[in-house]
């Protein structure tokens, strides 16, 4: 007896066709079910609470608390694997700094009173922009290399002012730069070569360098400006010797020195 065809074709014989028949109702699954199969099930098990809250929070993006940062607002949106960078000269804040400070910041919360004291001192040679990950150990050693040839010099900052940032969400009162601006600028203008090569944004066309004495939420420079600058100024000219004159500082010239890259990841503080 022949064995049932794994492929059919049509045939006018009535004996093929019996045996195809035959073949068809001796494989199991054919025709009827056999009584031993049950059905499967119509519905789904739930899955448990345990499973569905173990990734929370994974894939979204972090929640922006200002208040867990003072009240500032993120400048960008956040995105994993952003890091936001910021190249800048230290400022190492000296006795005689510390007490023009004290003198300037309780004058000034006179017009404002949620200004707060800054703490950590620096002279920005670069606006803050996103680096990708991979990016930010060539990026460092392209700035080093760029910066090997300065030369150390002197600066003086003595002039106050209010500065706000790009997007109007915090204030500043500084200290403005009044010697050594020229050769800042030749430091801005390697960075922003660096910047270019990583296709980032380059600094302000007409850049005002100072050092940042404190800072505040918001737009405030029409408490700040006007009187309260102007009695803030004459403090700091207080005595001969002493007041903005004594806000002095050396950039050093030796590479890895000169500038510090302030890399922080983006789901930190705005």
């Amino acid at each position: 007896m022949s064995a049932a065809p794994l492929v059919g074709y049509s045939s006018s014989s009535s004996e093929d066709e019996d045996e195809a028949k035959a073949g068809a109702q001796a494989r199991p699954g054919a025709g009827s079910c056999p009584r031993a199969q049950s059905p499967l099930p119509s519905h789904r098990l739930p899955v448990p609470d345990s499973v569905l809250h173990m990734f929370l929070g994974t894939e979204e993006g972090p929640e922006d608390d200002s208040a867990k940062h003072g009240g500032r607002v993120r400048t960008f949106p956040h995105e994993r694997g952003n890091w936001a960078t910021h190249v800048y000269v230290p400022y190492e804040a000296k006795e005689e700094f510390l007490d023009l400070l004290d003198m300037l910041l309780p004058r000034a919360q006179t017009y404002v009173p949620r200004l707060v004291r800054m703490e950590a001192f620096h002279l920005s040679l670069s606006q803050s922009v996103v680096l990708r990950h991979h990016w930010i150990l060539p990026f460092v050693q392209t700035l080093k290399d760029r910066m090997a040839s300065f030369q150390g010099f002197f600066f003086i900052a003595n002039r106050v002012k209010i500065y706000t940032n790009q997007e109007k969400t915090r204030t500043f009162v500084g200290l403005e730069v009044t010697s050594g601006h020229a050769q800042f600028l030749d430091l801005v203008s390697e960075v922003d070569r660096v910047m270019e090569e990583f296709d980032l944004t380059t600094f302000y066309q007409d850049p005002s360098f100072h050092i940042s004495l404190a800072w505040c939420v918001g737009d405030a420079r029409l408490q700040l400006e006007g009187q309260c600058l102007r009695e803030l100024q004459v403090n700091s000219r207080y005595g001969s010797t002493e007041g903005a004159e004594r806000v002095t500082g050396c950039v050093p010239g030796v590479a890895g020195e000169l500038t510090a890259l302030r890399v922080r990841h983006a789901n930190q503080n705005p």
